[in-house]
Protein backbone atom coordinates (compact mmCIF):
# COMPACT_ATOMS: atom_id res chain seq x y z
CA UNK A 1 0.00 0.00 0.00
CA UNK A 2 1.29 3.48 -0.89
CA UNK A 3 2.15 5.92 1.87
CA UNK A 4 2.26 9.66 2.41
CA UNK A 5 3.59 12.06 4.99
CA UNK A 6 1.18 14.16 7.03
CA UNK A 7 2.85 17.00 8.91
CA UNK A 8 2.01 19.78 11.31
CA UNK A 9 0.60 19.50 14.83
CA UNK A 10 -3.05 20.00 13.87
CA UNK A 11 -2.94 17.66 10.87
CA UNK A 12 -1.20 14.83 12.71
CA UNK A 13 -3.46 15.26 15.74
CA UNK A 14 -6.49 14.97 13.46
CA UNK A 15 -5.29 11.69 11.97
CA UNK A 16 -4.50 10.38 15.46
CA UNK A 17 -8.03 11.14 16.61
CA UNK A 18 -9.95 10.15 13.47
CA UNK A 19 -8.02 7.19 12.05
CA UNK A 20 -4.88 6.24 14.01
CA UNK A 21 -4.60 2.92 12.14
CA UNK A 22 -3.36 4.91 9.11
CA UNK A 23 -0.18 5.95 10.94
CA UNK A 24 2.91 3.77 10.56
CA UNK A 25 5.37 5.90 12.52
CA UNK A 26 5.61 9.46 13.84
CA UNK A 27 8.82 11.48 13.62
CA UNK A 28 9.18 14.20 16.26
CA UNK A 29 11.78 16.92 16.52
CA UNK A 30 14.42 16.52 19.18
CA UNK A 31 14.03 18.96 22.06
CA UNK A 32 10.30 19.74 21.63
CA UNK A 33 8.57 19.52 25.04
CA UNK A 34 5.66 21.99 24.99
CA UNK A 35 2.14 21.05 26.13
CA UNK A 36 0.60 20.58 22.66
CA UNK A 37 3.52 18.40 21.67
CA UNK A 38 3.27 16.24 24.80
CA UNK A 39 -0.47 15.82 24.25
CA UNK A 40 0.21 14.46 20.76
CA UNK A 41 2.79 12.03 22.13
CA UNK A 42 0.27 10.77 24.69
CA UNK A 43 -2.25 10.09 21.93
CA UNK A 44 0.38 8.23 19.93
CA UNK A 45 1.35 6.12 22.93
CA UNK A 46 -2.30 5.28 23.65
CA UNK A 47 -2.66 4.01 20.08
CA UNK A 48 0.57 1.99 20.22
CA UNK A 49 2.23 4.05 17.49
CA UNK A 50 6.03 4.12 17.24
CA UNK A 51 7.60 7.54 17.78
CA UNK A 52 11.10 8.36 16.52
CA UNK A 53 13.08 11.42 17.61
CA UNK A 54 14.77 13.17 14.73
CA UNK A 55 16.93 16.24 14.08
CA UNK A 56 15.17 19.26 12.62
CA UNK A 57 17.47 19.37 9.56
CA UNK A 58 16.51 15.83 8.65
CA UNK A 59 12.80 16.60 9.12
CA UNK A 60 13.11 19.72 6.96
CA UNK A 61 14.26 17.47 4.12
CA UNK A 62 11.39 15.01 4.59
CA UNK A 63 8.58 17.38 3.61
CA UNK A 64 8.00 20.68 1.84
CA UNK A 65 6.23 23.01 4.22
CA UNK A 66 6.11 23.92 7.92
CA UNK A 67 6.11 20.64 9.85
CA UNK A 68 6.13 22.20 13.38
CA UNK A 69 8.36 19.38 14.58
CA UNK A 70 6.05 16.47 13.77
CA UNK A 71 5.67 14.27 10.70
CA UNK A 72 3.55 11.12 10.45
CA UNK A 73 4.28 8.42 7.90
CA UNK A 74 0.79 7.23 6.97
CA UNK A 75 -0.98 4.80 4.71
CA UNK A 76 -2.33 6.87 1.83
CA UNK A 77 -5.92 7.94 2.37
CA UNK A 78 -8.23 6.37 -0.20
CA UNK A 79 -11.01 8.08 -2.12
CA UNK A 80 -14.43 6.40 -1.99
CA UNK A 81 -16.29 5.27 -5.10
CA UNK A 82 -19.78 4.83 -6.58
CA UNK A 83 -20.62 1.88 -4.33
CA UNK A 84 -20.08 4.07 -1.25
CA UNK A 85 -22.38 6.72 -2.72
CA UNK A 86 -25.11 4.14 -3.31
CA UNK A 87 -24.97 3.17 0.36
CA UNK A 88 -25.41 6.82 1.35
CA UNK A 89 -28.31 7.34 -1.07
CA UNK A 90 -30.07 4.24 0.22
CA UNK A 91 -30.53 5.81 3.66
CA UNK A 92 -30.63 9.59 3.38
CA UNK A 93 -31.14 11.63 6.57
CA UNK A 94 -33.37 14.72 6.62
CA UNK A 95 -32.01 17.64 4.61
CA UNK A 96 -29.20 15.60 3.10
CA UNK A 97 -26.47 17.83 1.70
CA UNK A 98 -23.83 17.00 -0.93
CA UNK A 99 -21.01 19.00 -2.51
CA UNK A 100 -20.00 18.35 -6.12
CA UNK A 101 -16.66 19.70 -7.37
CA UNK A 102 -16.36 19.82 -11.15
CA UNK A 103 -12.76 20.34 -12.21
CA UNK A 104 -11.17 21.46 -8.93
CA UNK A 105 -7.56 20.35 -9.43
CA UNK A 106 -5.67 22.29 -6.75
CA UNK A 107 -5.13 20.18 -3.61
CA UNK A 108 -5.17 23.29 -1.41
CA UNK A 109 -8.62 24.18 -2.72
CA UNK A 110 -9.82 20.60 -2.30
CA UNK A 111 -8.58 20.52 1.29
CA UNK A 112 -10.28 23.83 2.08
CA UNK A 113 -13.53 22.63 0.46
CA UNK A 114 -13.45 19.41 2.49
CA UNK A 115 -12.92 21.36 5.70
CA UNK A 116 -15.85 23.66 4.93
CA UNK A 117 -18.01 20.73 3.83
CA UNK A 118 -17.43 18.91 7.12
CA UNK A 119 -18.30 22.05 9.08
CA UNK A 120 -21.54 22.44 7.10
CA UNK A 121 -22.64 18.84 7.63
CA UNK A 122 -22.11 17.65 4.05
CA UNK A 123 -22.62 13.88 3.66
CA UNK A 124 -20.10 13.46 0.85
CA UNK A 125 -17.99 15.44 -1.58
CA UNK A 126 -18.27 14.13 -5.15
CA UNK A 127 -15.85 14.74 -8.01
CA UNK A 128 -15.02 13.14 -11.37
CA UNK A 129 -12.00 10.86 -11.46
CA UNK A 130 -10.52 12.83 -14.36
CA UNK A 131 -9.28 16.40 -13.90
CA UNK A 132 -9.80 16.48 -10.14
CA UNK A 133 -7.33 16.82 -7.30
CA UNK A 134 -6.39 13.51 -5.65
CA UNK A 135 -6.36 12.94 -1.93
CA UNK A 136 -2.81 13.49 -0.71
CA UNK A 137 -0.86 14.88 2.24
CA UNK A 138 -1.45 18.49 1.14
CA UNK A 139 -5.21 17.93 1.07
CA UNK A 140 -5.06 16.23 4.46
CA UNK A 141 -3.08 19.09 6.02
CA UNK A 142 -5.33 21.85 4.64
CA UNK A 143 -8.50 19.90 5.51
CA UNK A 144 -7.43 19.71 9.18
CA UNK A 145 -9.01 16.29 9.75
CA UNK A 146 -12.01 16.63 7.41
CA UNK A 147 -10.39 14.37 4.80
CA UNK A 148 -10.67 11.52 7.31
CA UNK A 149 -14.33 12.31 8.08
CA UNK A 150 -16.15 13.39 4.90
CA UNK A 151 -16.15 10.77 2.10
CA UNK A 152 -14.47 12.06 -1.06
CA UNK A 153 -16.18 10.09 -3.80
CA UNK A 154 -14.58 10.03 -7.23
CA UNK A 155 -16.92 8.88 -9.99
CA UNK A 156 -16.38 7.82 -13.59
CA UNK A 157 -19.33 9.70 -15.06
CA UNK A 158 -20.35 12.85 -13.17
CA UNK A 159 -23.49 13.50 -15.24
CA UNK A 160 -24.77 9.99 -14.57
CA UNK A 161 -24.04 10.38 -10.86
CA UNK A 162 -26.01 13.63 -10.82
CA UNK A 163 -28.96 11.77 -12.35
CA UNK A 164 -28.70 9.16 -9.59
CA UNK A 165 -28.80 11.92 -6.99
CA UNK A 166 -31.90 13.40 -8.62
CA UNK A 167 -33.60 10.01 -8.69
CA UNK A 168 -32.99 9.82 -4.93
CA UNK A 169 -34.78 13.14 -4.47
CA UNK A 170 -31.75 15.42 -4.31
CA UNK A 171 -32.23 18.89 -5.87
CA UNK A 172 -29.04 20.05 -7.60
CA UNK A 173 -27.97 23.70 -7.56
CA UNK A 174 -25.13 24.83 -9.79
CA UNK A 175 -23.18 28.06 -9.45
CA UNK A 176 -22.67 30.29 -12.48
CA UNK A 177 -21.91 33.99 -12.83
CA UNK A 178 -24.58 34.40 -15.51
CA UNK A 179 -27.39 32.85 -13.44
CA UNK A 180 -30.56 34.96 -13.19
CA UNK A 181 -31.20 34.40 -9.49
CA UNK A 182 -28.81 34.99 -6.64
CA UNK A 183 -27.86 32.49 -3.98
CA UNK A 184 -30.08 34.36 -1.52
CA UNK A 185 -33.18 34.26 -3.75
CA UNK A 186 -33.08 30.51 -4.39
CA UNK A 187 -34.79 27.79 -2.37
CA UNK A 188 -31.99 25.60 -1.04
CA UNK A 189 -33.92 23.51 1.50
CA UNK A 190 -34.50 19.76 1.54
CA UNK A 191 -32.19 17.15 0.00
CA UNK A 192 -29.69 19.24 -1.95
CA UNK A 193 -26.39 19.14 -3.80
CA UNK A 194 -24.24 22.18 -4.53
CA UNK A 195 -22.08 22.15 -7.67
CA UNK A 196 -18.93 24.25 -7.78
CA UNK A 197 -16.95 24.52 -11.01
CA UNK A 198 -13.27 25.11 -11.63
CA UNK A 199 -11.92 28.62 -11.18
CA UNK A 200 -12.04 30.52 -14.43
CA UNK A 201 -13.78 27.84 -16.50
CA UNK A 202 -16.65 27.11 -14.14
CA UNK A 203 -18.80 24.04 -14.61
CA UNK A 204 -18.54 21.99 -17.78
CA UNK A 205 -21.47 22.23 -20.21
CA UNK A 206 -22.82 18.74 -19.47
CA UNK A 207 -22.61 19.33 -15.73
CA UNK A 208 -24.49 22.60 -16.09
CA UNK A 209 -27.23 20.89 -18.12
CA UNK A 210 -27.85 18.39 -15.34
CA UNK A 211 -28.42 21.04 -12.67
CA UNK A 212 -31.99 21.73 -11.52
CA UNK A 213 -31.24 25.41 -10.98
CA UNK A 214 -28.38 27.89 -11.27
CA UNK A 215 -27.46 30.60 -8.77
CA UNK A 216 -24.83 33.31 -8.50
CA UNK A 217 -23.14 35.03 -5.60
CA UNK A 218 -23.82 38.79 -5.87
CA UNK A 219 -20.51 40.60 -6.32
CA UNK A 220 -20.53 44.26 -5.30
CA UNK A 221 -16.89 45.17 -5.87
CA UNK A 222 -14.67 45.24 -8.93
CA UNK A 223 -13.52 41.62 -8.45
CA UNK A 224 -15.81 39.38 -10.48
CA UNK A 225 -15.16 36.01 -8.83
CA UNK A 226 -14.10 34.33 -5.59
CA UNK A 227 -11.66 31.54 -4.90
CA UNK A 228 -13.59 28.28 -5.23
CA UNK A 229 -13.11 27.32 -1.58
CA UNK A 230 -14.33 30.72 -0.41
CA UNK A 231 -17.34 30.57 -2.74
CA UNK A 232 -18.09 27.06 -1.48
CA UNK A 233 -18.19 28.34 2.09
CA UNK A 234 -20.51 31.20 1.19
CA UNK A 235 -22.93 28.88 -0.61
CA UNK A 236 -22.89 25.98 1.85
CA UNK A 237 -23.59 28.16 4.84
CA UNK A 238 -26.46 29.90 3.09
CA UNK A 239 -27.88 26.39 2.64
CA UNK A 240 -27.30 25.75 6.34
CA UNK A 241 -29.01 29.05 7.21
CA UNK A 242 -32.07 28.23 5.11
CA UNK A 243 -32.40 24.91 6.89
CA UNK A 244 -32.71 26.78 10.18
CA UNK A 245 -29.90 24.80 11.81
CA UNK A 246 -28.32 26.51 14.80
Amino acid sequence: MSSERVFGLHAVNSVLKQDPTRIKVIFVQEGRTDERFNSLLELAAASGITVQRSARKRMDMMVEGVHQGVIAECKAIQAADESDLQKILADLPDNALFLILDGVTDPHNLGACLRTAEAAGVLAVIAPKDKSAPLNSTVSKVACGAAEIVPYIQVTNLARTMQQLQQAGVWITGTAGEAEQTLYQANLKGHAALVMGAEGKGMRRLTREHCDQLVKIPMLGSITSLNVSVATGVCLFEMVRQRGIE
